[in-house]
């Protein structure tokens, strides 16, 4: 906790440096992608250090998701192939038979599957590679995509926005146990994408 204390303060830092925006940028294009890792830390922190420039933050980070994700549908549509072995071997819960309930879940709910994933603590980066393998309508797909990940980003910065140095306080004073609840969502994702197998 004292590790990813000191991360926190030193991402908090980031804002006043020109370097947050585009960490910010890429880290929520990789991890639509590649990345294990959620945005939302990087986000949160910037959105803290700087209010007023929260929703500019939500829109950077929207739109590095979906392009993110644009870049996971291409893996999947043209090297899924090639690429399979190392998602299988290196990103939790990933599993032939995995990907095989993920097509039945696009099959029966499209539209719902991007939005759930895009919303939620579920791994997107396993939903944007799944609607490449199997084909998702492209339009349909980055629409979604938008819309998702859109209302993710932007109401935590509408949160920090509206309750700006309130919501700081509470993060201050309960970091280590929110620290903990978030580790656990996102482990529950991952969690939960293992069990559809």
């Amino acid at each position: 906790m004292v590790y990813l204390r000191a991360l926190y303060d030193w991402v908090l830092r980031w804002a006043h440096t020109p370097y947050g925006e585009p960490a910010l940028l890429m880290l929520a294009f990789a991890e639509s992608s590649f990345f294990p890792l959620p945005p939302d830390v990087l986000l949160l922190a910037l959105c803290l250090a700087l209010p007023t420039r929260a929703y500019r933050y939500a829109f950077l980070c929207t739109v590095g998701s979906v392009f993110g994700g644009i870049f996971g549908y291409l893996i999947g549509y043209g090297f899924w192939t090639s690429t399979a072995v190392y998602f299988y071997r290196y990103v939790p819960g990933v599993t032939p038979q995995g990907f095989e309930h993920i097509q039945q879940l696009f099959g029966a709910y499209d539209f719902w599957v991007i939005f759930t994933a895009g919303f939620t603590p579920i791994p997107y980066k396993i939903f944007t590679i799944g609607a490449g393998v199997f084909e998702i309508n492209f339009l349909l797909f980055v629409l979604t995509s938008i819309v998702s990940r859109g209302l993710r980003f932007f109401l935590l910065a509408g949160l920090i926005y509206t309750c700006g140095n309130k919501v700081k306080v509470i993060i201050d004073k309960y970091f280590n146990l929110l620290t903990m609840a978030f580790v656990i969502l996102l482990l529950g994702g991952f969690l939960l994408f293992a069990r559809l197998r």
